[in-house]
């Protein structure tokens, strides 16, 4: 037993077999993805021989206490961001601030680019806001839109998705994004801007998609949820913009700067400070909130409170994956990829594209498709040789392939489906299929930069 503990392959029988105990646990037992995730990293400790011992442990103590310590380390840097993330997004929607940038989009390009309008709210308001919160807002309005003209429903639901699963894979301060920014050691403000324009391309791909499959097989409206809850008295679109747009151009603003100059202000530096920066964005949310609602002190923070119990639960799923991925990456698969990719000449960015679409198909989260392949690949980047590109395209390639596929263990999947009342078949051949083309034509736009845009 203890020689094949210590065979230089036990850690892909160790990843492929706590990938198959989080897909039965979440999947066919439907226990909550925290605890699944906790499992499966104390699972990979408790058969990882050379484990790091902490400090005054024994082995199996280590096993049993690191998954936990990992964690802490991963909910502490990015905990605080994701809670303000929430606030903005739901003072956001009750404010009706994302309404009016809805609204005002619509009206500015007219009812025949309303698919374009659709797709660029969801570019957009996916930055600050989580998939599922953006899709639940937008969808009426596709209904609307598809029963006042009579025609383009599937085109309307899939701009709106595709626009949005876009920049919740790419764009921090989504949990994925941000957790894989956090692993590979990337400056936050670099990895906003680069992840703003490598989508930029593949929205167009949706927007171009979308409309082929919506001429080749037309759907129906059949359903009306969310139509009648919209905000009738809305803010305007400068504060609406906002909160969305303070901390993007704060935290952009600091990397560029360090970037091009060798000296920057201390002012600089604590404003474009990831914290500061989303701190003042849910400030203006709430400020929005307040007075678009007149809410007094009490009810304020009352409504406040709410995202943050949401927020709470996507921390505890994140840090767990963070966990989870933390416990693979101690049982040195990163560096056996390494020397087998060295080996056969795999190129590393394919690689981690691979990676990632190979966690997310087979247990359906993104989320942990994300946190779990970066773990990999920091292990071979530690170990292995110098990378011939700026490690950001690693980033993108593992966002772009934890879109890849998206069906029945995917909830996207269930809620693009449900709100959009497409039967499951419809969805895998529409949704699925369209997230499959943007996960490749990420992949291909990714190994074509780093070519051309290598950035060492």
């Amino acid at each position: 037993m203890e020689e094949m503990l210590r065979s230089a392959y036990w850690p892909f029988f160790l990843l492929l077999s706590s990938m198959c105990l989080v897909v039965l646990l979440i999947g066919r037992l439907r226990i909550p993805p925290f605890i699944a995730l906790i499992i499966a990293a104390l699972f990979v400790g408790l058969l990882t021989p050379d484990l790091p011992l902490l400090t005054g442990q024994t082995w199996l103590n280590t096993a049993l206490e690191l998954p936990l310590v990992e964690f802490g380390t991963m909910a502490g840097k990015i905990a605080w961001v994701i809670a303000l993330a929430a606030v903005i997004g739901v003072a956001m929607l009750e404010s009706g601030g994302a309404q009016r940038i809805v609204h005002d989009l619509l009206r500015y390009l007219g009812e025949g680019k309303a698919a374009f309008a659709l797709l660029l709210c969801g570019f957009i308001l996916s930055i600050p806001v989580f998939f599922d919160t953006v899709f639940f807002l937008l969808i009426p309005l596709g209904i609307a839109l598809a029963r006042k003209t009579g025609k383009d429903y599937l085109w309307y639901v899939l701009a709106i998705g595709g626009g949005a699963v876009i920049n919740h894979s790419i764009v921090p301060p989504t949990p994925g994004p941000l957790i894989m920014a956090e692993t590979l050691g990337l400056d936050l403000g670099f990895v906003i801007l680069t992840g703003l324009v490598a989508g930029l391309i593949p929205s167009a791909m949706v927007w171009t998609i979308g409309r082929r499959i919506n001429r080749r097989m037309p759907l129906p409206v059949r359903t009306d949820v969310g139509v009648d809850n919209l905000v009738l008295v809305l803010p305007g679109l400068l504060p609406s913009l906002t909160p969305i747009f303070l901390p993007v151009v704060l935290i952009g603003s600091s990397s560029m700067i360090t970037l091009v100059s060798d000296t920057i202000p201390p002012w600089v530096v604590f404003l474009g400070n990831k914290n500061i920066a989303m701190g003042l964005g849910a400030f203006a949310a709430v400020v929005l909130l307040a007075k678009g609602r007149g809410l007094g002190r009490e009810a304020l923070w009352q409504r406040v409170s709410k995202p943050l119990e949401v927020a709470g639960v996507i921390i505890l799923i994140t840090g767990a994956g963070g966990a989870y991925g933390a416990m693979i990456g101690h049982t040195g698969i990163g560096q056996l990829i390494g020397m087998l990719a060295e080996r056969f000449h795999i190129h590393y960015i394919p690689l981690a594209w691979l990676l990632a679409a190979m966690f997310k198909t087979a247990q359906g989260s993104g989320t942990v498709a994300m946190i779990a392949s970066s773990s990999i690949m920091l292990g071979m980047l530690h170990t292995g040789p110098p990378l011939t590109f700026h490690p950001v395209y690693l980033f993108l390639a593992m966002g772009f392939g934890s879109v890849f596929i998206s069906w029945m263990n995917d909830s996207a999947f269930w809620v693009v489906s449900r709100m959009s009342g497409f039967s499951e078949k419809e969805t895998l051949k529409t949704w699925t299929f369209l997230l499959a083309l943007i996960g490749l034509i990420g992949l291909l736009q990714v190994m074509l930069a780093a070519w051309l845009f290598p950035m060492q």
